[in-house]
């Protein structure tokens, strides 16, 4: 007898057959991590644990309900007013994580009458936002403000509301978006901006506040990102005018009906943005790191992706080499993992840089990562 699932073993051999097939890997702490988005080593911070320790003892491990009905705690408050102090914004909405910040923000936007224009590099969540809310869907050429003004021209009139959205670091290349053209387009045609600020939060600006605090900008946007990364933390947050906050408060489905966050996850989160005002050799630390790796990098003749950011990308040739340059990586204690397709276009190994990292593991993961290429050819 047939069997409705059978189709399953069929679509795993052919992920595997494609070298696509991924399952989860323990990262030892032994290892020398090359991969982790805890840009400015507060995951591990003594503050922040005892922080979330502290929120647990006074709330327990769980709001146990929706923000709306009996979830919404003291807490919840002031880590919106750190947020909205952080991005220079009027308010702030927390999510229980960033990729159901752009899911519930984007579908409460835009409907089936409204045009979004999305970079065709996006993040998943913004990509799956645009899909949930019925919205037409046009993707301009990667990091093109030239293709994205064409975009416009052939579509916006046809469209009662327009989206730009795009994130401002780009978590697989580490390029950044040109916001500031981005930007004169929008007020030209009538345009929304969402920007993701997900590895721009912490790493940029002179307090953390992201690539928008970097550049300076006064145009109204919308700010999402996550307290996951730099922060050190876990969830989502959408920063911008009080207006927005409150129609958001009543329309994105993903923040309504899902339970809040959790009191650990919330004050381990105050205690960063905190962290974030009083320490900012922090960012100084990461900083530097990023200018050694790429210098080392360059030394090496290494074929990298250009990258503004504490995201570097060694291309590695196709996916049979790139797979085995991280497994010999690995062998060698070192966590860099290959990237492949369907995530991007090319298969890379993915470097992300913390201001923990030392001079002496940096020349290491660039020697091994030399060493490794030397093997294929």
């Amino acid at each position: 007898m047939s069997n409705s699932y059978d189709w399953i073993d069929k679509a795993i051999a052919t992920i595997e057959k494609a070298n696509w097939y991924r399952s989860t890997r323990i990262a030892h702490p032994s290892m020398l991590m090359f991969a982790s988005n805890n840009y400015l080593g507060l995951a591990q911070d003594r503050r922040l644990i005892n922080a979330a320790i502290a929120a647990t003892q006074k709330y327990g491990t769980g709001t146990t309900g929706s923000r709306l009905v009996s979830g919404h705690l003291e807490i919840h408050d002031r880590l919106e007013q750190a947020i909205a102090n952080l991005k220079g914004t009027e308010s702030a909405l927390v999510f229980s994580s960033g990729y159901l910040a752009n899911l519930g923000t984007i579908s409460a936007l835009v409907g089936t009458r409204d045009l979004i224009l999305a970079d065709a590099f996006n993040h998943s969540s913004l990509k799956q936002g645009g899909i949930l809310s019925g919205a037409k869907v046009t993707e301009y050429s990667h990091g093109s403000y030239i293709d994205l003004e064409q975009k416009l021209k052939q579509n916006r009139h046809n469209y009662r509301r327009c989206l730009i959205t795009t994130d401002t670091v780009f978590s697989m290349d580490g390029d950044i978006c040109p916001l500031k053209e981005i930007i004169s387009l929008a007020e030209q045609y009538n345009g929304m901006i969402l920007v993701d600020e997900a590895h721009g939060t912490g790493v940029f600006g002179d307090r953390g506040g992201g690539v928008v605090s970097t550049l300076g900008v006064n145009y109204p946007l919308i700010q999402v990102g996550t307290l996951s990364k730099a922060l050190g933390s876990l969830g989502g947050y959408v920063a911008g005018s009080a207006k927005l906050i409150e129609f958001l408060k009543n329309r994105a489905s993903t923040w309504i009906y899902t339970t809040g966050l959790s009191p650990a996850d919330t004050a381990a989160a105050v205690k960063a943005i905190e962290i974030l005002q009083i320490e900012p050799q922090r960012r100084q630390d990461l900083w530097r790191n990023i200018s050694l790796l790429k210098k080392s990098l360059s030394e090496l003749r290494l074929n990298v992706i250009p990258s503004a950011s504490q995201i570097l990308a060694v291309a590695g040739g196709n996916t049979k080499q790139t797979l085995a340059i991280a497994n010999y990586l690995k062998a060698q204690n070192i966590f860099a993992p290959a990237i492949r397709p369907p995530t991007v276009p090319t298969s890379r190994i993915r470097l992300t840089l913390t201001s923990n990292h030392t001079a002496d593991q940096i020349y290491t993961l660039v020697d091994t990562l030399q060493a490794a290429i030397d093997r294929l050819n």
